[in-house]
């Protein structure tokens, strides 16, 4: 089977977050060949405690080490908090990376990021490349897909992207995570050019 199942997470918890619409975005942008399932319970995590980190987790623990191991791929969409990456993002690569099953070693994992400031991201970016790298992902180093004044780019009224040139970039990043992730299980990628960008 060809398809790939992508794991997406946004890094911002809230409501109308550019980051999650860039998630969204990706959804409908890909190539064809992928199944982007966009998590929405990063903020149901406890707070990492080496005393629940058991057997038997808590449940939401439990659910998104679940959906990781089942996952051909990740992507991920960060904003910047503290030029650095947003507790809640960290939280749960904490949780994922302590698993028996060493869940992101050699997961094939995409990063986007969005901000409304002049740099998209951008050190947020480079934290969460650390960070994944530490414990073994296999992360795409192009393109970088780091989108600044977000709040130009995205509709008002429903976030919808609404940009050409970052519609373009998300779009190749998407078919380099599904190349990789194609390789990763030893199958040929060919890429189909059914979908059409968002807003065109």
């Amino acid at each position: 089977m060809n398809q790939i199942d992508v794991l997406a997470l946004s890094g911002s918890l809230r409501a109308d977050s550019h980051n999650t619409a860039l998630l969204h975005a990706a959804r409908i942008l890909h190539s064809g060949g992928l199944a982007i399932d966009i998590d929405h319970d990063l903020g149901r995590l406890p707070l990492y405690n080496q005393d629940l980190d058991t057997g038997a987790p808590p449940l939401p623990v439990a659910e998104l080490r679940a959906r990781v191991a089942a996952a051909d791929a990740l992507l991920i969409a960060t904003p910047e908090h503290n030029a650095s990456v947003p507790a809640a993002l960290k939280n749960a690569i904490d949780w994922v990376s302590t698993a028996p099953e060493g869940l992101l070693r050699g997961k094939p994992v995409a990063i986007a990021g969005a901000s409304p400031g002049p740099f998209g991201s951008v050190r947020a970016q480079l934290a969460l490349r650390q960070i994944l790298a530490s414990v073994g992902a296999e992360v795409l180093v192009k393109p970088e897909v780091t989108v600044f004044h977000c709040d130009t780019r995205f509709a008002h009224d429903d976030r919808r992207l609404t940009d050409p040139y970052t519609a373009d970039l998300l779009r190749e990043l998407l078919d380099a995570l599904a190349r990789k992730a194609h390789r990763h299980a030893g199958r040929p990628y060919t890429a189909s050019r059914s979908f059409q960008p968002e807003g065109r």
